[in-house]
Order: structure tokens, then sequence, then C-alpha cells
């Protein structure tokens, strides 16, 4: 079986001020197609900063990031964009709600960039609201 996430002798820094804050550390992992993975570890141990890179929504400091095959560290932003749209969804632990639209265009909102029509995008809306309870509430706003 082959692998769906392959991280390879990867590192992470950020700069912050005159400092470099080491995020991931040479940091190599397999995930073969059909596991299931769990990250666990305190607040700061780089879990975010991993899914954030197998997500394609950062890039290493160094080493490679394979997704099923792609390497992720030599996309250029335009291709990562369409691959992200292709391939990744994400659910932010805090996710940020536009605050005057209501729940159907803050769900509708990624789907903008997707190929789909009108009518494609709202039935997608409308089965996303369903699946997590909230078909009743998709005129409402957040605050409502």
């Amino acid at each position: 079986m082959s692998n769906l996430i392959e991280v390879q002798s990867v590192n992470k820094t950020y700069k912050r001020g005159g400092e470099t804050l080491v995020v991931l550390d040479d940091l190599s992992l397999e995930v073969p197609k059909g596991d299931y993975l769990a990250l666990m570890g305190p607040s700061g141990s780089g879990k975010s900063t991993l899914l954030n890179l197998i997500g394609g929504l950062d890039s290493p400091t160094s080493g490679q990031v394979v997704i099923n095959g792609e390497h992720l560290e030599k996309m250029g932003a335009s291709a990562l964009s369409d691959w992200r749209a292709s391939n990744v969804g994400f659910i932010f632990q805090f996710y940020n709600l536009l605050p005057v639209l209501t729940a159907n265009k803050n769900v509708e909102i990624p789907l903008l960039l997707t190929n789909l029509s009108g009518s494609q995008r709202k039935t997608h809306v409308e089965t996303a609201l369903n699946v997590v309870g909230l078909s009743d509430r998709g005129g409402h706003k957040p605050n409502e």
C-alpha cells in the first residue's frame, strides 16, 4: 500500500523580531492510504503547523511534504491554491464566520473558488447545513 502522506526531514521556523523560533525540527512521517492519524501534544508543540503544511496552507522552511505523490513544497502559489481547492477540506479550530452574511452565504464562500454553477453551489450549501443539523438556520446570520 502506498503512502497518502509523506513528510520528509521537514523543518519549519518563524522569525520573531531578531529571534528564530523552531517549530518543527527534522520531522519525518509516513501515513499509508487508508490509515487514521491522531495528532496529540501540548500547546505549541507544532500540531497546527504540521496540519498547515500537510494541507498546503504553509510551506516548510526545508524538507519535503508529499501528499498522494504530489510534492507540495515544489508548487507555486497558484498551483497550490488549485491543489487545495481540489483536494483538501478544512474545519478550523477557530472558525471565522462573516457576521454580516447568512449561514448559507458563509458556507458558500469557499465554493466560489470552484467551477460549480450557482445551482450546484446551492445544493452543496444545503447538503452541508443539513449534515450538521442547521438546514433551518440557513437564512440566519451568526448572531441570530
